[in-house]
């Protein structure tokens, strides 16, 4: 990887990871962090009535069709939708992306236009990308208003920033449907997304607390410092970490740099001597570190990556123990869906909150696609879709 693409991946990095607020200043220096700044103390990040929320939704039912995910729903609380009710199709959906600026969005992004043709009653379906730029995102919402638009679909590209642009988008007879990451507003008519960060950090932490024996050494690998649903990820695995038997050596930055990310691991490798286990709070550069294993002769540990297809093929080739919480791409769907109902005057949640599963060692052989490119993400919910898969490649 070179230096002008780990550039660009880290902002691509922070929209996969499903940032749902505004990037605070830095909280350390990356790649220098270690084992005595962040490890056991608890993060500035941990919420503990969210983190109790979400570990209960981890555990909780979901409602739904069995094998639709993206149709099902966690405890939801519904509201009416009669006031924007349609019936009879034509329907033109209208939709602001935040951006398309890494393989996460760019899988979710197929997976939602081929949502759309599922629908014939959608004639229409208008497309603004924002490019990563809350200037642009609120010019876009704002253009939407004299577009015809039926509902209004929106991935914001930060929270507070486009908050008000949401807010004057929802004062319209539009409804506005907000889905991946959210605004510091409750007038969208439906909010989606998946359980959360602290689910996906507890996910891995848990996993590592199994599978390492007690005094095992954990090195926890992150992206950067500040973005909230990262930082809640650790947050949730620094809490179960502090709390049991192992000993977490060191809490690194790697930028989402591969190159960064082995030279980090050999470090440690070579400081410690052994390592047991690796927790990632995402999972891009996640072969990048069993790379490094690899290349010093060492046995590689027990691993937490993520749903791409290199990190799952690596783990079946290896015979690794491994597990891989997901952010689930199938979320793209769930919008169009969500849209539709209201136009049809059914209800919906207000909170849109879709299960958030891990792959494990039991499922590993179903979510393994060896025609899909390296970093498609398992869980886009797609392969029974119209075209399946030459629209993902």
């Amino acid at each position: 990887m070179n230096r002008k693409w780990s550039v660009v991946a880290v902002a691509g990095l922070l929209a996969m990871a499903g940032c749902s607020s505004d990037l605070p200043a830095d909280t350390g220096t990356p790649g220098t962090t270690g084992a005595s700044k962040d490890a056991g103390a608890k993060s500035e990040f941990f919420d503990q009535a969210l983190y109790e929320r979400q570990t209960k939704s981890r555990s909780t039912a979901a409602e739904g069709p069995a094998d639709k995910p993206w149709e099902q729903m966690i405890s939801p609380e519904l509201v009416d939708t009669a006031k924007f009710a349609k019936p009879g199709g034509d329907y033109h959906l209208c939709f602001s992306n935040a951006a398309v600026n890494n393989p996460w969005r760019q899988v979710g992004f197929t997976t939602m236009k081929e949502e759309v043709k599922l629908h014939p009653e959608i004639t229409k379906f208008t497309v603004l990308d924002a490019e990563a730029k809350d200037d642009k995102q609120i010019s876009d919402i704002q253009s939407f208003a004299s577009q015809g638009c039926s509902a209004l679909i929106v991935s914001p590209n930060t929270t507070a920033t486009l908050t008000p642009a949401i807010e004057a988008a929802c004062k319209t007879n539009v409804p506005v449907i907000v889905f991946d990451r959210g605004v510091n507003s409750t007038c969208p008519v439906t909010f989606i997304h998946p359980i959360g960060g602290f689910a996906f950090g507890a996910d891995g932490a848990e996993f590592l607390k199994e599978k390492v024996k007690a005094g095992g050494k954990v090195l926890a690998l992150r992206i950067l410092p500040g973005v909230d649903v990262l930082e809640q990820r650790w947050a949730a695995a620094n809490e179960i970490f502090s709390g049991s038997e192992l000993k977490v050596v060191g809490v690194e930055f790697t930028d989402g740099d591969a190159a960064k990310t082995k030279s980090i691991v050999n470090d440690y490798i070579q400081r410690e001597g052994q390592i047991d286990g690796v927790w990632m709070d995402a999972g891009a550069t996640a072969v990048a570190a069993v790379e490094a294993f690899q290349d010093a002769g060492v046995p590689i540990p027990a691993f937490v990556g993520e749903d791409q297809q290199d990190f799952l093929r690596m783990w079946a080739d290896q015979k690794m123990t491994a597990v891989a919480p997901t952010y689930p791409t199938y979320q793209w769907r769930t919008p169009v869906i969500a849209a539709l109902q209201v136009l049809n005057g059914r209800q919906v949640p207000k909170e849109w909150v879709l299960p958030q599963p891990k792959v494990t060692q039991d499922t590993l052989q179903s979510f393994l696609r060896q025609d899909m490119p390296p970093l498609h993400y398992a869980m886009c919910g797609c392969e029974s879709m119209a075209g399946y898969p030459a629209p993902w490649k």
